[in-house]
């Protein structure tokens, strides 16, 4: 299980540290103005769709149903013709009406700059059939318990981006926005060639190409298998939407605010994500398939048990980088972004954003964890449900701390939403079942970290606040 999950952590560590430098050369580059926001807002909209469709509903849905199929070539051959063909049709409608879809997602922005925007949004949107094909070649490579390729791939599209920035140097603002959405679309064609030559390399072609040849022949052995697959994968899509579309709305109302607020977000997210992709993410992914085998097989101990292992992994390292992600943010954003058309107040702002996305991510990331155990016992309408009372509360609290916080308040209404979808999501994989991994020594020594690092970061932050 760990080489696993290090191997995936390794290689998003890698692509992260590429993601930041990115970030850092785009933030140099354009700053937080009315640009920054129109490449962030551009590129926004095919990761929404393309978390909510590929990474997370697909992937959770796709792995139980694969590792069940008595027809497997033919059934991985079915859903892909059928999602590919969704997602096509829907970009070839972005790029057909790019204004509506620009105004969709940031109806604060004035008409001159979704005009401006909307050539952006369009080139951005192919990345998202690219990336889902990407995605439904990872899901392979996950039954196969290969990660390294998938983990490390995401680098090509910070590589791209850099290069982009690279090339676009002396550029005006609107030329490097350009070079960096076509920048988006080359990252994600080099994504999807690399798992081909993998997915060539470890023989399973002919699977796919098995499934080519008979799917009409047998496309009514797998009838049952898919309608069950689209029966679960509407509730998954719902359930692991709650974030994506919280990010959405994020975007949509900081655009009534000052300009920058978005790439304050942006900015903060990125960092708040770090850990949360390192190891919730990276744990997650490593797990999943060994779950769903597990209880597929009815060893639900075993299950269990490496559910264990896992949390205590992830509650110690989730709980230090929530401390000193919070007690360093005004370090972290000045170290990383404080240079060039990134002012001193932009650092400020991002700072109070970041900090409250930081109190969020102990409960983000073990909720990664819990529910893998829902979709594993293919519960993905439990998982919908916990998600709109999630939605729900994230509209609540934005609404109310908008006016009186700002952005940092979407931030905190993010967080808030956080703790609500764990604590239904513990309920549902049982609350007996959670205090029985709590009873343990392990607590205590967590505990008693907590206080020695905590005390040991305060002292560290005096020493370096004097050179900053």
């Amino acid at each position: 299980m760990f080489k696993a999950i290090f191997t995936n952590s390794f290689g998003i560590l890698f692509s992260r540290i590429l993601g930041f430098l990115r970030d850092l050369l785009t933030a140099s580059a354009l700053g937080a103005n009315i640009y920054s926001d129109i490449f962030f807002v551009a590129f926004k909209l095919p990761n929404l769709f393309r978390r909510i469709f590929a990474e997370g509903a697909f992937t959770q849905v796709f792995i139980p149903a694969f590792v069940r199929s008595l027809h497997k070539g033919v059934f991985l051959v079915n859903i892909f013709l059928v999602f590919i063909s969704i997602i096509l049709i829907l970009t070839l409608l972005v790029n057909l009406f790019p204004h509506l879809a620009t105004k969709a997602i940031a109806v604060g922005f004035e008409a001159k700059t979704i005009e401006i925007a909307s050539p952006y949004v369009a080139i951005n949107f192919w990345y998202l059939p690219l990336i889902f094909a990407v995605t439904f070649l990872s899901t392979m490579l996950q039954y196969k318990h290969h990660f390294a390729t998938t983990a490390f791939s995401t680098a090509l599209l910070n590589l791209s981006l850099i290069g982009a920035l690279y090339f676009s140097q002396n550029k005006t603002n609107a030329e490097i926005v350009y070079y960096l959405s076509y920048g988006v679309v080359i990252g994600g064609l080099l994504q999807l060639l690399v798992h081909l030559v993998v997915i060539k390399k470890l023989g399973l072609f002919p699977l796919i190409i098995g499934g080519i040849k008979y799917l009409k022949v047998k496309s009514k052995k797998i009838t049952h298998e898919t309608k069950k697959f689209k029966r679960q994968f509407f509730p998954a899509m719902w359930g692991n939407s709650t974030a994506q579309i919280s990010a959405f709305l994020d975007t949509f109302l900081a655009s009534f605010l000052v300009t920058g607020s978005i790439s304050y977000l942006y900015y903060a997210n990125r960092i708040f994500q770090l850990p949360l992709a390192l190891f919730a993410i990276a744990t997650s992914i490593a797990l999943f398939p060994k779950i769903a085998r597990y209880l597929k097989n009815d060893d639900e101990d075993k299950a269990r048990e490496y559910m264990k292992k896992a949390f205590w992994f992830l509650g110690t390292i989730l709980s230090l980088s929530t401390i000193g992600g919070f007690i360093l943010t005004h370090e972290i954003t000045w170290l990383l972004f404080e240079r060039g058309a990134f002012s001193a107040d932009d650092t400020k702002n991002t700072t109070l954003v970041l900090q409250m996305y930081m109190i969020g991510l102990l409960p983000f990331g073990l909720q990664k964890l819990f529910l893998l155990w829902l979709y594993s016992k293919e519960l993905q309408m439990k998982a919908a449900k916990i998600a709109t009372i999630s939605l729900l509360t994230y509209i609540v609290f934005a609404l109310s701390f908008i006016s009186p916080f700002g952005v940092s308040g979407l931030a905190l209404a993010s967080t808030l939403s956080g703790f609500a979808s764990f604590s239904l999501t513990i309920k549902a994989y049982g609350v007996k079942n959670f205090f029985d991994i709590l009873r343990s020594k392990n607590t205590i020594y967590l505990i008693v970290g907590i206080i020695i690092f905590t005390i040991l970061l305060l002292i560290f932050k005096d020493f370096i606040g004097a050179y900053i």
